[in-house]
């Protein structure tokens, strides 16, 4: 459930913009990130750092977005968001010797160091591939073929990318056990 829920604010941006423009969809996402925080801190009485820096970004690009009526900040949001994870899992690891992945999936798996830090060096490089993506895409490609590539291209990427992770470090657990 919990992951649905994650993805309504998309949903709801993907469905404003096919119905009205980019900008009413803005709005939209804004809105419903800030109806989704309210919920999580309801539920849970606390909201994680994922989500924080979301909403702040979410705010920060759309209320640009909005403000200048440019569609541009919007579509530097997700690339924002994305090279702020990459750099997080590396400062994280490499700064202050925390592996981020790790500490996420440790409780689940019991698996050697240097198998959590190519997992932790992968999604950092992941994160900051579909950064460059986004990039590309957003401003290379018609507004259309982004809002797409935002919804649909970055989800199943994201998909795949998990499926392969949890491959991977299943192939090394079989072997550690």
């Amino acid at each position: 459930m919990k992951q649905l829920i994650e993805f309504i604010p998309l949903i709801i941006f993907f469905a404003v913009y096919k119905t009205v423009d980019i900008y009413a969809a803005t709005g939209a996402l804004m809105a419903a990130t800030c109806v989704q925080m309210l919920v999580f801190w309801l539920k849970h009485k606390r909201l994680e750092k994922m989500h924080l820096i979301t909403l702040v970004l979410v705010m920060f690009f759309g209320g640009l977005t909005m403000f200048f009526q440019d569609d541009a900040f919007i579509k530097w949001k997700v690339t924002a968001v994305n090279g702020f994870f990459a750099l997080g899992l590396l400062v994280s690891r490499y700064g202050f010797g925390k592996n981020l992945i790790k500490q996420m999936l440790g409780k689940e798996m019991t698996l050697p160091d240097a198998v959590w830090d190519k997992a932790n060096v992968a999604w950092a490089a992941f994160f900051a591939v579909c950064g460059a993506l986004n990039v590309y895409v957003a401003f290379s490609l018609p507004q259309e073929v982004w809002v797409n590539f935002k919804v649909f291209g970055l989800l199943g990427l994201t998909l795949l990318f998990t499926f392969a992770t949890v491959l991977y470090l299943y192939r090394h657990q079989k072997t550690e056990q």
